[in-house]
């Protein structure tokens, strides 16, 4: 009985530590979108996004190029079970949104969580990202800026260009 109780421990204890966190899952799902990718935007035009492992595989980076801007957002841990999301926003401030996943993981919710150089909580920021893994070679992202209430929401439907 005394042998039973122990490998039961132990069997409890290797399952928490090899166990992935729902952060490291949704870190996986996001770096099979390494690579080149084009699409439109909510209005036909087209939009380049490309995200490429950076810092020594401990960062991802996604550079969206359209409308005559470019934007940067990096994706890392803070910590073994947060991931977040810094946006580099074009209107200069840089807000953080903390990741959750649906429960097939195809999804991949951003909510916004603080921001630097952010003049009030009611001036205009990302307020959350919304990734959902389509295929290998197809996702979407949906993208919503809140300025003093007013949501503008912006969608890019992308497939892999490389």
């Amino acid at each position: 009985m005394k042998t039973l109780r122990i490998a039961g421990c132990i069997m409890l204890f290797t399952t928490a530590v090899f166990a992935q966190s729902d952060a490291q899952k949704s870190f996986d799902q996001l770096k099979s979108l390494t690579g080149s990718w084009e699409g439109k935007n909510s209005i036909g035009q087209p939009v380049q996004v490309s995200y490429r492992m950076t810092a020594g595989g401990s960062a991802l980076m996604s550079e969206i190029v359209g409308h005559g801007e470019t934007m940067i957002s990096m994706i890392n841990f803070d910590g073994p079970n947060r991931l977040l999301l810094t946006h580099y926003c074009a209107v200069g401030n840089q807000p953080r949104m903390q990741a959750s996943a649906s429960p097939d993981g195809k999804t991949i919710t951003f909510n916004f969580l603080d921001a630097t150089n952010l003049d009030n909580p009611q001036s205009g920021h990302m307020d959350h990202v919304v990734i959902a893994l389509l295929g290998p070679d197809h996702h979407t992202e949906e993208w919503n800026f809140i300025d003093h209430g007013k949501e503008i929401k912006e969608f890019f439907d992308l497939t892999r260009k490389n």
